[in-house]
């Protein structure tokens, strides 16, 4: 079971950045405009990051099989029709849709295995939860260098989505012996003022980010922003209201007020916008900077992610009552690496020896984030309010993804408008001061998290 579920969060996050290296070849063959191509690459997370929540309440509401299920066989259809698209307009739809099954599939990941796992095997269950999403956000950079450099029977990009049609396959078959059968026992009712003010703020908010560079912030993006913020504020008034009235708010003030979960949250994000941003910036500078092909520019993350599947996979031999610590140092060790890198490739080189293993040092620093920060952000969450919790978490790590890549890849943009190696190397080595500003606010999240956790109790 956890094994069809993990096979899902790595193909779910394999598409959210294996797009990035394959993009030049994208626009070549298709000839995309420069908004297109950006609708391409973000439009799987546009729509992944604003309907996540939702996901989460029709697992509660539906069942977490079903929806994962529902989500698993959308995903995989919509990656078959972005393999064959024709045009632009076909691909950025066809992503939009990956996006929709993306955001029914994974919440309800998190929801079974609070649901199904107890005690130390559910922590081992979160730590390779964690990796997979680590490793796939990673891999993804390496795996879209290697597809599109192949050109395997002259498909060019096409089989960056291809690859997950059989996978898709495979894994909805073991899904459907695999997965056990849930029906809730009170089945919670969807809040619609709630979707559509959430769904309203986030797309005010996300979609000039995506898109106001390459547009050059048109008026119509600027009121946008500033519109999300009293569209947050009405959402936030909505489901007060309907916890009043006695229905199920899309997000509950008790899950919100669940002892280290809004911290949790706030760290993550701080962390995912630094890690997204990173590894947007890195993948533009290696290939417009420095000139590299998509397969070296891909493998040059391979030392991340080799320490993201050790920091993940070891954390647990840590003492429980030290896992506060271990995060907040370990958003230490991350900007320091990120410090490194920045210094490193100021000068216009490709970085030496110095660059794998400075790639190490932000990859595990990464490990001993994201799977210890899961475990105990959502340590003390009752099981009722597990598919809740699952969207509030998931949804602040996706929307840090659109985030980093928008603002800390339009500081790289810009900064590097000369695309020369030098104006490359200046941008990349701005980006990631930035970016260690980000990690150390990760750090102080990270203090005001529990000491110590508190087991659930048992479902028996």
């Amino acid at each position: 079971m956890l094994g069809v579920m993990l096979g899902a969060v790595f193909m779910a996050l394999l598409d959210s950045t294996i797009v990035n290296v394959a993009a030049p070849t994208i626009r070549t063959d298709l000839g995309t405009t420069g908004s297109a191509l950006q609708l391409i690459v973000s439009g799987y997370t546009i729509a992944y990051a604003t309907l996540l929540v939702t996901g989460a309440r029709l697992g509660a509401r539906n069942g977490f099989r079903a929806m994962f299920l529902s989500g698993l066989i959308t995903f995989t259809a919509a990656s078959l029709a972005c393999g064959i698209a024709p045009n632009a307009p076909t691909l950025i739809g066809a992503r939009a849709v990956q996006g929709v099954g993306a955001a029914a599939m994974m919440p309800q990941i998190y929801s079974l295995i609070q649901l199904r796992f107890q005690g130390a095997a559910r922590a081992r269950a979160l730590s390779l939860y964690a990796a997979t999403i680590g490793l796939g956000v990673v891999v993804g950079q390496v795996a879209g260098g290697l597809l599109v450099s192949a050109d395997l029977f002259g498909s060019g990009w096409r089989p960056v989505f291809l690859v997950n049609v059989p996978v898709g396959a495979v894994l909805v078959i073991a899904g459907l012996r695999l997965l056990p059968q849930d029906k809730p026992a009170h089945p919670k009712g969807l809040d619609i003022a709630g979707l559509l003010t959430l769904t309203a703020a986030l797309l005010l908010l996300v979609v000039p980010l995506v898109m106001g560079r390459e547009q050059n912030w048109p008026l119509w993006m600027r009121i946008s922003l500033v519109a999300s913020v009293p569209m947050l504020i009405v959402f936030a008034l909505v489901e007060r209201t309907v916890e009043r009235r006695g229905g199920a708010p899309l997000v509950p003030g008790r899950v919100l007020k669940t002892p280290g979960l809004v911290s949790g949250a706030t760290a993550m994000f701080f962390a995912m916008a630094g890690y997204a941003g990173f590894l947007f910036s890195f993948s533009q500078h290696m290939q417009s900077g420095l000139g590299e092909s998509a397969t070296r520019t891909g493998l040059t993350f391979a030392p991340l992610a080799v320490g993201v599947a050790t920091g993940s996979l070891t954390w647990q031999k840590v003492p429980g009552r030290l896992h506060r610590t271990l995060i907040a140092t370990a958003c230490v060790v991350a900007a320091v690496g990120y410090l490194g890198i920045g210094f490193t490739m100021r000068s216009g080189g490709h970085g030496g020896f110095a660059l794998p293993v400075l790639q190490l040092v932000v990859g595990t620093g990464m490990g001993f984030i994201t799977s210890p920060l899961l475990t105990v952000s959502l340590a003390r969450v009752a099981p009722a309010d597990a598919a809740d919790a699952s969207g509030v978490l998931t949804t602040s790590a996706q929307i840090a993804q659109v985030l980093g890549i928008a603002v800390y890849g339009s500081v790289y943009l810009s900064t590097a408008d000369h695309h020369t190696p030098n104006a490359s190397a200046h941008a990349i080595f701005v980006t990631a001061m930035l970016i260690v500003i980000g990690a150390l606010a990760s750090a102080l999240a990270a203090l005001k998290l529990p000491r110590k956790q508190m087991p659930q109790p048992s479902r028996r």
